[in-house]
């Protein structure tokens, strides 16, 4: 017996995982990749356009949290390795488990069709069209830049921070009154990185809500080893004791100048950097609020300030997009997407996603966990609940997750990578299999 005929969008770290599961499962696949390469978002300046890495990036999560369960990280990485280093680590894994062989480069999906009774008719940028039983989909969603819709027009150049490569690609960003807007982990990265004195910039960084700023070390050791959520302990409770510990470990933003967050930590993804609150201490970074108009080379700030400036940097999220699906078929209007587990649409049981989370405090391991389930899944071992049960499921999960947080398309994903392994590992997994045993493998999951 083998498996479903299988077709896997992305060669990133989702389609990666995903692959290597069902290798391990021996369920037959093939993974379109529109680019030459493997590592999606990791490759940088990937030919397909759709990696966001600058030059300088370093990842924000250690190394410790950072890797694959059955494949850890070199011990000779630092603890926060460069973007070079992680593309490394991806293409050793892909020729450990030789992921390589069922990947067709520069041949992506350019329409995924559901047919009538289920399967799936894929179009390849070869031009091909071909039949699959079960369609997985890790297209990533750090691409599509998102930017600030403000009123008015402004008259230098803009670009977002998705295309932003170093301080000569793709502007040349010196001696340049440059105004960066957002306050994530990238607005801080390119902040620090403009306003070194050799650059002779000025750089002014705006945020709308305001943010917690995190250290990348405590003790001498990467912060995020002291940080492990519990499913035996009220997620509220644990998020308080952080909420009055914060303070005392880390300051507060207004003591740098920053504007008072409208939040309070966890109620927005906090900014990891150590040297954005010595540039701003040092008057490196001029910190302003949310912009209230452009008009030319000026820009009006919501406390009534304004100032001349030549670049604007956008580093302002991204957009959920599937450009190979109908619009009114799936899509993510403002990054709402419901998904049981944050893997599968009620009422389409042939189709799964896979890495469409914003997971704390790491990716990786996440996309792993719910490759594990992939691959029972696909080799009919694991059986899902009724759509109704998804759909109650999926509000009450939502409501776990982000019930707390800002209303804001960046954090509709969001989950904690350690209540979610927890819950899969010791109820959803085996539930599912439980299921699979009563009513036996979903109608496409084994064919002869």
């Amino acid at each position: 017996m083998q498996g479903p005929r299988t077709a896997v969008i992305g060669a990133g770290i989702s389609g990666l995982t995903a692959g290597k599961i069902l290798n391990d499962y021996g369920i037959p696949y093939t993974c379109f990749e529109v680019s030459d390469r493997v590592g999606g978002n990791w490759a940088f300046k990937n030919p397909n356009g759709y990696s966001s890495a600058y030059r300088s990036l370093h990842i924000d999560t250690s190394k410790h949290r950072l890797s694959f369960k059955d494949f850890p990280m070199p011990e000779s990485f630092p603890d926060f390795p460069h973007h070079s280093q992680i593309k490394s680590y991806l293409d050793d894994y892909a020729d450990a488990f030789d992921l390589r062989e069922n990947i067709e480069f520069q041949n992506g999906v350019t329409h995924a069709r559901r047919l009538d009774g289920g399967g799936w008719e894929i179009r390849t940028q070869a031009g091909e069209t071909r039949n699959f039983d079960l369609l997985v989909v890790g297209n990533g969603h750090h691409w599509d830049a998102r930017r600030a819709n403000f009123p008015g027009t402004f008259s230098g150049e803009s670009i977002h921070a998705h295309h932003y490569i170093d301080p000569q690609d793709p502007l040349p960003l010196t001696g340049k009154r440059i105004l960066v807007v957002g306050l994530g982990n990238s607005a801080a990265d390119i902040s620090v990185e403009l306003s070194s004195k050799s650059l002779q910039n000025e750089v002014t960084l705006s945020t709308r809500s305001g943010a917690w700023i995190v250290p990348k070390y405590i003790a001498g050791k990467p912060a995020d080893k002291y940080y492990k959520t519990t499913p035996y302990l009220p997620l509220s409770w644990q998020r308080k004791m952080v909420q009055l510990g914060h303070p005392i470990m880390s300051g507060r933003p207004e003591d740098y100048g920053l504007p008072t967050p409208n939040h309070k930590m966890f109620e927005a993804h906090p900014t990891q950097s150590v040297e954005l609150p010595l540039r701003l201490g040092s008057g490196d970074v001029i910190p302003k609020p949310n912009v209230r108009e452009l008009d030319g080379s000026t820009v009006h700030f919501e406390d009534g300030t304004s100032g001349e400036f030549d670049v604007i940097v956008y580093a302002t999220g991204y957009n959920i997009t599937f450009p190979f699906f109908d619009e009114d078929f799936i899509s993510a209007p403002d990054n709402h997407i419901p998904l049981y587990k944050r893997m599968f649409k009620p009422g389409i049981d042939d189709l799964v996603f896979i890495g469409f989370a914003q997971s704390t405090p790491t990716l990786f391991p996440f996309v792993e966990c719910q490759s594990r389930l992939l691959g029972a899944y696909a080799a009919g071992r694991y059986r899902l609940p009724s759509a109704e049960v998804m759909d109650t499921v999926i509000a009450s999960d939502q409501q776990k997750y982000t019930g707390h947080m800002l209303d804001r398309p960046r954090h509709t994903q969001q989950v904690d990578y350690f209540i979610y392994e927890h819950e899969m590992r010791t109820k959803e997994l085996p539930e599912g299999a439980a299921r699979a045993a009563a009513l036996g493998a979903p109608r496409w999951a084994v064919a002869a």
